[in-house]
C-alpha cells in the first residue's frame, strides 16, 4: 500500500479510536503532504509527490519535533516536550527502520569502492546516492560526516 494511503487509513483509525494525539499528528502530516502536492503541481507533476519525498518530509517533521522537545526540556516545560515525543512516535511508525551506524558505514564503504572516490570532490555523488536509496532511513548529517571521514583518510 502506498504510504499516502497508509497515512489516510491511519487517520480514519485514529478517529474511530478517538486517539487525539495520533489524529492531530496525522492531520498535520496530511496537511504537509497536500502542501507539497500543490507545489509539485506547479512543477507539472500532477500526481503529486512520491513516497521518497513523503519519507523526506516525515524525516524533516521528526527532526523539527526533536529540536522542539529539546527546547521545551531546556525551558522547563516537560509536558510540552512529552507531547512532541509522542508526535515523533506517531510519525516514526510510517518510516522504515533507520540504518545502524555499522550498516551505514558498510554502505558508505561500498559506495566509495564502487565509485572509486579518493577525494572530497566525489562526496556529492555518494551523498546523492545515499539520499535516494535510503530516504528516511539515514540522518544525512551523520552520513556526511562519515563520508567525509572516509574520504579524508
Amino acid at each position: 500500500m502506498p504510504l499516502r494511503e497508509e497515512i489516510s487509513t491511519s487517520v480514519k483509525d485514529a478517529m474511530k479510536s478517538k486517539d487525539a494525539v495520533r489524529l492531530s499528528t496525522l492531520r498535520l502530516v496530511n496537511a504537509a503532504i497536500k502542501d507539497r502536492d500543490i507545489a509539485a503541481r506547479a512543477e507539472d507533476r500532477c500526481e503529486g509527490i512520491e513516497d521518497s519525498e513523503i519519507m523526506a518530509l516525515l524525516s524533516k517533521m521528526v527532526k523539527q519535533r526533536e529540536e522542539s522537545a529539546t527546547t521545551y526540556e531546556d525551558n522547563g516545560r516537560p509536558e510540552l516536550a512529552e507531547r512532541e515525543r509522542d508526535e515523533i512516535d506517531v510519525i516514526r511508525a510510517f518510516m522504515p527502520t533507520p540504518l545502524s551506524e555499522d550498516e551505514l558505514n558498510a554502505v558508505i564503504d561500498d559506495y566509495i569502492k564502487e565509485s572509486g572516490a579518493t577525494c572530497l570532490k566525489s562526496m556529492g555523488k555518494i551523498m546523492g546516492r545515499i539520499k535516494s536509496e535510503y530516504a528516511g532511513r539515514v540522518d544525512m548529517g551523520k552520513a556526511g560526516a562519515i563520508v567525509k571521514g572516509h574520504l579524508c583518510n
